[in-house]
């Protein structure tokens, strides 16, 4: 079973997540993946470049230099997402077939990314936008201005919730939350109800 997981950053995807990895499961981070491509994959950094001249120099992506484009121009941001998200998706699929069965893909953009067609079931993770501040300055040492705008640049929670199969609410209590994934799981046969956690 292949699992597609969604949701803002903060809002606290990760939890859910190790749950998956603690069954067995693949978990595949494609902001963790895409990282790497950026040292890795030279065809994608080349097309960036060729789409965004001078943000790559020495072989190394200026990530503030192509910031700075994308996220003033959001045309620029559906071009460089175009080439990013078939990189992604190439290397998921790669990494699937590597280790068949039961495997979580963690992204954003999952449905944005083609990710959510190789997946049998997708799951947005909310959690109010107080909370998401709060943990994103936590989690990352950035400023509550920085943080509200990364968050005001993605999709609400709303429109996760439209797009998804199942959602499941962080209201913050990290035992509440925690079971509650727990029963997600266990109703996805994934989990089983009598299994001790340690």
């Amino acid at each position: 079973m292949i699992i597609g997981i969604t949701g803002g950053s903060g809002s606290g995807k990760t939890t859910l997540l190790n749950l998956i990895r603690e069954a067995g499961g693949l978990v595949l981070d494609c902001d963790a993946i895409y990282h790497e491509l950026l040292q890795t994959d030279t065809e994608m950094l080349s097309a960036i470049e060729a789409q965004f001249p001078g943000t790559v120099e020495g072989g190394q992506l200026n990530r503030k230099k192509l910031g700075a484009i994308v996220f003033a121009d959001s045309n620029a941001l559906l071009r460089l997402n175009a080439i990013t998200h078939s990189a992604v998706k190439k290397e998921v699929l790669r990494r699937l077939k590597a280790t068949p069965g039961l495997a979580a893909i963690d992204a954003i953009g999952l449905f944005e990314g083609g990710l959510a067609e190789l997946c049998d079931i997708t799951v947005a993770v909310t959690a109010p936008e107080e909370h998401r501040v709060q943990r994103l300055m936590k989690r990352d040492g950035i400023s509550e201005e920085y943080a509200r705008s990364r968050i005001a640049a993605q999709h609400d929670d709303s429109w996760f919730s439209r797009h998804c199969n199942y959602v499941i609410k962080n209201a913050g209590d990290i035992t509440n939350y925690t079971n509650s994934c727990l029963a997600f799981l266990q109703e996805q046969g994934i989990m089983n109800p009598e299994t001790e956690r340690s």
